[in-house]
C-alpha cells in the first residue's frame, strides 16, 4: 500500500507498483542453487541476480515494490533489506511475500500466476492503477519508465516487453505477432514446429525499421516476461482463471480478449536459466561485449555496500578480468575471469575463463567452524580453467580443475560439471593434488 495514497501524483510511474517473482527454485542452476534460491545467486562479482529488477524499478521511479519469494527466502530477503533501505518518508516501500501456513498446511506457490493470485488480497489494498511484473533472475538495463509511458499511451490492458530473437532463442520463449500499431494479434509459448515458427517470422519492413539486417536468418519477436497490467485486468484474470502459469495460460487468454500491446526493446536481455547461460553472461562482463552494463550511471545497478579495502595484487599477470573488493591475489596469471568479494588466490596459480563467486568472510565464524573449511582460498600452483567456484571453498595446492576428459555432465562430492563447466559447490574442501 502506498504510504501516502492522497499525495499528488507527479510522474507517470507514481501510480505503478512492481511485483517481482522471486520464487524460482532454479533446479537447472544446481549446484549454485543447492543452498540458495535462483534470484539470490551471486553475479558480477558483488551483486545478486535480484539486484537487477529492483535497481531497474528504482531507476524508473517506481516506489512500491513487492517481492514474492518461496525457496530459501530468508537469505534473499535479508540481502534485499540490507541493500535497498528505501526511504519511507518519501513514500517508498518494499514488501516481502511468501507462502503462508493455513489449516490445510503450507500453501506452496504452484506457478507464477498462482504466486500473485495467493497474494491478491494484499495487492487489492495497494492504490496503484498499474502493476509491473518482473522476473527475479533476468539481466537487462532497461528504462521501465518508457514502457509504462507506452502502456498508458496505448491504454492497453496488458503490455508485454519484447525483443527480436533468432530461432534458437525463439524456441525457448513466448513469441508475439503484432500489427503496425504494436497491437498483439497472437501468442505462442515455446514453439518447436517449423510451420508455427514460420507464421511468427518478423517481416523485412519491421526489421529494416529497427536496423536489423536478417539476410538468410529469420527473426522473431520474443516475450521478455516483463508485463504491465492494468489493475482490474490483472485481478479479473486471476480471479476467473485458476491456472498456475502466466506464459502458458494467463497471457494467451488475455491476448485473445484483445487490447494488448508489445513494447519493443532493443537492448541486452538474458534469462539466466542454466549453468551455461550464467557462465557466458558472467564472463561477457570481462570483455566489454554486449552484456549487462554495470558502468551506466544513468541506469545504475545497486549492490550491497561492503566496507572492504581495494583488491591487493602481488606479481600477477592479469588480462580481461574483474577483481572485486577485498581480494588478495598472489597468482601467477588470471585471464578472462571474474573474482568476487574476498577472493584469495595464492602463489603460482593460473586461473583462466573462470568465476570465483567470492566469500562472505575470510575465515569461518566460530559458530560455523564445524561446517566450513578452515579458510577460503585457492592454494599454490593450481590450474583452474572454465570453472565456477562457489562461496566458502578451500582448494589445496597443486590442484587441476581442467575437465581433462571434456565431460558435459559429472557429479562428484562437492564437484560437478554442467554444460561443460566445472562447478565447485559452496563449503567444499578439495585436497592437494586433486585433478579433474
Amino acid at each position: 500500500m502506498r504510504k501516502f495514497p492522497h499525495k499528488i501524483i507527479n510522474t507517470i510511474a507514481d501510480d505503478v507498483s512492481t511485483i517481482i517473482l522471486a520464487g524460482g527454485q532454479g533446479t537447472r542452476l544446481f549446484p549454485l542453487t543447492e543452498k540458495r534460491c535462483k534470484p539470490d545467486v551471486c553475479f558480477g562479482g558483488r551483486y545478486r541476480l535480484i539486484d537487477i529488477p529492483i535497481s531497474n524499478s528504482i531507476n524508473s521511479g517506481i516506489k512500491q515494490i513487492y517481492v514474492i519469494s518461496q525457496y530459501f527466502s530468508s537469505s534473499l530477503n535479508n540481502h534485499i533489506k540490507e541493500t535497498f533501505p528505501l526511504d519511507h518518508i518519501q513514500g517508498s516501500s518494499m514488501f516481502f511475500l511468501y507462502p503462508e501456513e493455513n489449516n490445510h498446511g503450507m500453501n506452496i506457490y504452484k506457478g507464477t500466476a498462482d504466486a500473485i493470485r495467493q497474494n491478491l488480497e494484499t495487492f487489492k489494498k495497494c492504490t496503484s492503477e498499474y502493476f509491473l511484473i518482473l522476473s527475479g533472475d533476468q539481466l537487462y538495463n532497461m528504462n521501465l519508465y518508457a514502457m509504462i509511458e507506452f502502456a498508458k499511451e496505448k491504454k492497453a490492458d496488458l503490455t508485454i516487453a519484447a525483443l527480436s530473437v533468432k530461432e534458437k532463442e525463439a524456441k525457448r520463449m513466448g513469441l508475439l505477432k503484432i500489427n503496425p500499431s504494436s497491437e498483439i494479434l497472437d501468442f505462442y509459448e515455446k514453439p518447436q514446429e517449423a510451420h508455427i515458427l514460420e507464421s511468427f517470422k518478423l517481416k523485412e519492413d519491421f526489421l529494416s525499421k529497427k536496423g536489423i539486417h536478417s539476410k538468410d536468418e529469420p527473426y522473431y519477436l520474443g516475450s521478455m516476461g516483463i508485463y504491465v497490467f492494468k489493475r482490474e485486468t490483472l485481478f479479473s484474470l486471476l480471479e476467473n482463471d485458476s491456472r498456475e502459469d502466466f506464459g502458458k495460460y494467463i497471457i494467451p487468454k488475455q491476448i485473445k480478449k484483445g487490447n494488448c500491446a508489445a513494447f519493443y526493446y532493443d537492448g541486452y536481455w538474458e534469462d539466466i536459466g542454466t549453468i551455461g547461460s550464467y557462465y557466458e553472461a558472467s564472463l561477457a562482463l570481462t570483455q566489454n561485449k554486449l552484456g549487462l552494463d554495470f558502468y551506466d550511471e544513468s541506469l545504475p545497478i545497486f549492490g550491497n555496500a561492503e566496507n572492504l579495502p581495494s583488491a591487493r595484487i602481488t606479481g600477477t599477470s592479469i588480462q580481461n578480468s574483474i577483481l572485486s573488493q577485498g581480494s588478495i591475489i598472489e597468482a601467477k596469471e588470471i585471464s578472462h575471469s571474474m573474482l568476487g568479494l574476498r577472493s584469495v588466490v595464492k602463489k603460482g596459480t593460473t586461473i583462466k575463463s573462470s568465476i570465483l563467486i567470492g566469500n562472505d568472510y575470510y575465515l569461518p565464524p566460530k559458530t560455523q567452524s564445524d561446517l566450513l573449511p578452515d579458510q577460503f582460498s585457492i592454494g599454490e600452483n593450481c590450474l583452474i580453467e572454465k570453472a565456477i567456484i562457489d562461496q566458502h571453498v578451500k582448494i589445496g595446492n597443486n590442484v587441476q580443475l581442467i575437465n581433462k576428459n571434456k565431460l558435459q555432465t559429472y557429479d562428484g562430492k562437492g564437484i560437478f560439471i554442467r554444460d561443460g563447466v566445472i562447478v565447485v559447490s559452496s563449503g567444499t574442501c578439495i585436497p592437494d593434488g586433486f585433478v579433474l
